[in-house]
């Protein structure tokens, strides 16, 4: 159903790119404030591809999860970002910087259409296949970022976040000022684009091809640099 409805909301129309000169104009300025805050280090970003299309595969801790990679990537990305923070100013820096609302508790065709878009025209898409922020072992993952992959042949650069929330802490909560966080791009995972129709067998083992290459390198980003994840959420601490 969902590949259905997204051929025929495209029809012929052909690509296009999302806008990204406020991107270009708020990173630099963001990522100062960034590190005046935290001890923000990035290892491997030689790893992400200079040009075409790619989708940054990340694990999900914390609430900064998303500013970070917004502000931090290499290259300009574009994240799929929980519908329910594209309000009021938040919401405005949001659009002005080219971000994609996800309605993460439904198909979002949507948002899945924006992002093939934005990857059909070369440019970078953030997703956190966990869906909700939590341990970010990499436990569980949705089927979105398998679909985009077949979609569009982008290579997936998974990326392990640390040190975005301390242990016990709840969702929304912020590190410490001057607190370390590690931000780990690992190698690319190359999808073969696959035609329409694509069943769901076929994008299930796919979703768990992307699925064991990020958990691993989230393993192997913790034991290289000596990190650690924060474990669960506490107990009543919910990422809504």
């Amino acid at each position: 159903m969902t590949e259905h409805l997204l051929s025929a909301t495209r029809g012929s129309r052909p690509p296009q790119g999302l806008p990204e000169t406020g991107l270009r104009v708020l990173r630099p300025l963001a990522r100062r404030y960034l590190d005046r805050r935290w001890d923000v280090r990035q290892r491997g970003e030689h790893r992400v591809p200079d040009d075409g299309p790619v989708i940054y595969a990340s694990n999900h801790i914390g609430w900064l999860d998303g500013p970070l990679l917004i502000l931090c990537t290499p290259r300009p990305a574009h994240a799929l970002v929980k519908v329910e923070a594209f309000e009021g100013r938040t919401g405005r820096l949001l659009r002005f910087a080219g971000q994609i609302p996800l309605d993460r508790f439904r198909r979002d065709v949507g948002a899945l259409r924006t992002a093939a878009d934005a990857l059909a025209s070369g440019q970078s898409v953030v997703v956190y296949p966990e869906g909700l922020r939590g341990a970010g072992d990499v436990a569980r993952t949705k089927d979105g970022v398998a679909w985009l992959a077949m979609v569009s042949g982008a290579p997936v650069v998974p990326v392990a976040i640390f040190g975005t929330r301390a242990p016990g802490e709840p969702s929304e909560s912020r590190p410490e000022r001057g607190s370390r966080i590690d931000v780990v791009y690992g190698e690319p995972l190359r999808i073969t684009p696959v035609p329409w129709p694509r069943t769901r067998a076929h994008v299930a083992e796919v979703g768990r091809r992307i699925t064991e290459h990020l958990r691993h390198h989230v393993e192997w980003a913790a034991a290289t640099g000596h990190l650690q994840l924060p474990g669960p959420l506490p107990r009543g601490s919910t990422d809504v």
